[in-house]
């Protein structure tokens, strides 16, 4: 076990798969007491049961992020649990399979799209913000996307947008906290091996198309994701803030559109 978060009391959401999962997983290695956040009760508690398991403390708690009065409530647990909250991580985040381009996605995707890409993020951050206040400060990671600072081939124009306000958000909310010692980073994922990703490149030809962009040559892992929240929640990261934190394999720095 390591020592990094020693003493610190980290709440993530969408804890049972992929990003979420795998940090929750990194934040207890490193000393971390963890609140386990998702909407998927079964998964999200088999989540917090692993972490148990492991060693590490941990509890979990249901919660719809588009919902204040459920964010209200899993910022509540942390500080009941475990006395504060030192560290945010605005994970959860959904991509629908019906999101497209302006004239074929439906009004209801990219509303629902909105309210948990976005308004997720933005309320994880209404209520967080105090509890890190009362705790003398600490870290927030708000999931973005690499797609938000380059136009993305396949078209998924809700998702696109919603990380783009997560970009946003992210740099006023650092600027605004940090005399406080609030720190507020915008994590970028490029193209990853998870399921998120995975259900729209679903044959090798709409891999081989995306590869091509990514100068490592290979998709990335949420475990390496993982350790790029370590890194932004310790201290090592105490003088980065309103970062627009990009770990995608350098995908941003040589994409062009593919030729068809």
């Amino acid at each position: 076990m390591g020592s990094r978060l020693a003493d610190k009391v980290a709440l993530v959401t969408g804890a049972a798969r992929g990003i979420g999962l795998e940090t929750a997983r990194a934040f207890g290695r490193e000393g971390a007491r963890v609140v386990a956040v998702d909407l998927d009760e079964a998964e999200g508690g088999a989540a917090a049961e692993g972490l148990r398991e492991a060693g590490c403390e941990a509890v979990f708690v249901r919660a719809d992020v588009s919902k204040a009065a459920d964010c209200e409530r899993m910022v509540a647990a942390a500080e009941r649990s475990f006395g504060a909250l030192h560290v945010l991580f605005n994970n959860a985040g959904i991509s629908h399979i019906d999101d497209g381009d302006a004239e074929s996605t439906d009004e209801a995707v990219f509303d629902l799209t909105m309210n948990v890409n976005l308004k997720g993020v933005f309320l994880g951050c209404k209520y967080g913000i105090p509890a890190l206040r009362r705790a003398g400060g600490g870290s927030i990671i708000n999931t973005a996307s690499f797609v938000a600072v380059l136009g993305a081939a396949t078209p998924q124009l809700a998702y696109t947008a919603s990380k783009g306000g997560v970009l946003a958000l992210s740099r006023e909310l650092a600027v605004i906290h940090a005399r406080e010692g609030i720190r507020v980073n915008a994590l970028c994922p490029g193209p990853l091996r998870t399921e998120l990703l995975m259900k729209y490149l679903d044959d090798d030809a709409k891999r081989h198309r995306r590869l091509v962009h990514i100068p490592m040559g290979r998709f990335g892992e949420a475990e390496e994701i993982a350790q790029a929240v370590v890194f932004l929640a310790s201290e090592e990261s105490s003088f980065v803030t309103g970062a627009t934190f990009l770990v995608d394999g350098g995908i941003t720095a040589a994409y062009v559109t593919p030729e068809e």
